[in-house]
């Protein structure tokens, strides 16, 4: 498929506008920042060990999930960069938080693999669409909901293990969180993965129909 094929499948935005090229805009600042926040993380759970600053950067780098996506709608900011920055984003902060918290054993190893194979399923089916000349499908509410849910439950899960006077309720809550996410995450991928066949299919049978 051609590129200028390619762009025409560019999904517009919520409020009927295609996404623009801007890169300098507030909700693309916000991302960055998010971004910076992963390495931050890092060093102060695994590093320095400063459990309440790693707390706090996990609870603003989840809050902040959804803020740059909602001052994108209300300014009329969304970009093709925003698109691809903002689940970049919350890719990194989950695998990131993963990693950490399985080193440190705040999450069991397999929590971890289920996450991290439903990334691999994503992987592949986006492979797949590149390869028929598409970009990174929209992100379905279904994604973003389990996004935030997880986001969400990562610092409560960390309470749980660093304030033993809270770890009984705060576990409770953050794993409820944790699987309610892990399970939409699932359900979402599954639907990543059916709206990838049906792209491919449609290219196909416009190959089929103009041979």
């Amino acid at each position: 498929m051609s590129g200028r094929a390619a762009r025409a499948e560019q999904p517009q935005a919520r409020d009927g506008r295609r996404p623009d090229d801007r890169v300098f805009t507030w909700p693309n600042l916000i991302s960055f920042v998010r971004l910076l926040g992963v390495p931050l993380f890092l060093y102060l759970f695994l590093v320095a060990r400063a459990d309440a600053a790693a707390i706090v950067v996990l609870a603003v780098g989840g809050t902040s999930d959804w803020v740059d996506g909602w001052i994108a709608r209300r300014l009329g900011q969304v970009s093709r960069l925003g698109e691809l920055l903002d689940p970049l984003a919350d890719r990194l902060y989950i695998l990131a938080t993963l990693v950490a918290f399985t080193a440190r054993e705040v999450v069991p190893w397999q929590f971890t693999a289920a996450l991290l194979a439903r990334e691999l399923l994503l992987l592949g089916s986006l492979g797949v669409l590149r390869r028929h000349g598409y970009g990174p499908p929209p992100v379905h509410y279904v994604g973003k909901t389990a996004t935030f849910l997880l986001l969400a439950a990562f610092p409560v899960l960390l309470l749980a293990a660093v304030v033993p006077a809270v770890a009984a309720v705060a576990a409770a809550i953050g794993w409820a969180l944790a699987w309610w996410g892990l399970v939409l995450y699932w359900v979402a991928g599954a639907l990543y993965v059916v709206q990838a066949r049906q792209l491919v299919r449609a290219v196909r049978g416009r190959q089929g129909a103009a041979a």
